[in-house]
C-alpha cells in the first residue's frame, strides 16, 4: 500500500492490557438519513505499540499498515496528548485506608459468626425450655372460672349448628318467617 494512500485517524486509548497492543476508540456523530437524529458512532482499532508507550486516556494518531495479526492492522504514529491520571489507583488508596475503614466490617462479620454459632449451640437448650413450658400449664390447677369458660363454646369457634349444611338453616329461616307472618295476622285481627 502506498504511503500516500494510508488512512490516518485520531482517537483515545481505551485499553492497554495486551503486550505491544493498545485499543484506540474513535467517536464521531452522524445524522440518520431518514429520521435526522444524531447518532453516536464508535470505531475501535487494535494498534501496534511496540514500546508500550500508550497509557489509558491518551489521545493518539494512528496510521493504517500491513496486517500484523488477526485484528491488528494499525500502528502508533505519535502521542498527541497525555491524559493526566493519578499514579495511585483507587485500589491502592483503599489498601492504605483499609484498616480504618474495614475494621468495623470485620468486627461485624465476626459478631455475626459468633451469633450464628451461639444460636446453633442454643437450639438444644431452647427445645428443653419449650418442653418444660409445655408441661407447666398441665400441672396448674383449674379455677372454677376457667372450667366454666371451657364448658361454654367460644365465640371464635364455629358452633355445630353453623357447621351443618345451608339447607336446614334455610328451613329454620322459613319457619321463622312463617311464625312472624302469623303474628302479624293475629295483630291485624285484633285491631
Amino acid at each position: 500500500m502506498a504511503k500516500s494512500m494510508r488512512k490516518v485517524r485520531v482517537g483515545a486509548v481505551v485499553r492497554t492490557n495486551q503486550d505491544k497492543t493498545a485499543i484506540v476508540e474513535m467517536v464521531w456523530k452522524q445524522r440518520h438519513r431518514l429520521y435526522r437524529k444524531q447518532m453516536r458512532r464508535v470505531a475501535r482499532f487494535y494498534v501496534h505499540d511496540p514500546e508500550n508507550q500508550c497509557r489509558l486516556g491518551d489521545t493518539v494518531r494512528i496510521e493504517e499498515t500491513r496486517r500484523i495479526s488477526k485484528n491488528k492492522h494499525w500502528r502508533l504514529m505519535e502521542i498527541l496528548e497525555r491524559k493526566q491520571i493519578a499514579e495511585v489507583r483507587p485500589i491502592d488508596l483503599e489498601t492504605d485506608v483499609a484498616p480504618e475503614m474495614t475494621q468495623p466490617r470485620i468486627l461485624a462479620a465476626e459478631a455475626r459468626a459468633e451469633a450464628t454459632a451461639a444460636e446453633a449451640s442454643e437450639e438444644p437448650e431452647s427445645e428443653a425450655v419449650e418442653e418444660e413450658a409445655a408441661e407447666e400449664p398441665e400441672a396448674e390447677e383449674k379455677t372454677p372460672e376457667d372450667e366454666a369458660a371451657e364448658d361454654e363454646p367460644a365465640a371464635d369457634e364455629p358452633q355445630e349448628d353453623e357447621a351443618e349444611d345451608d339447607e336446614p338453616q334455610q328451613n329454620d329461616t322459613e319457619a321463622d318467617e312463617s311464625s312472624d307472618s302469623e303474628e302479624l295476622d293475629e295483630q291485624e285481627k285484633e285491631e
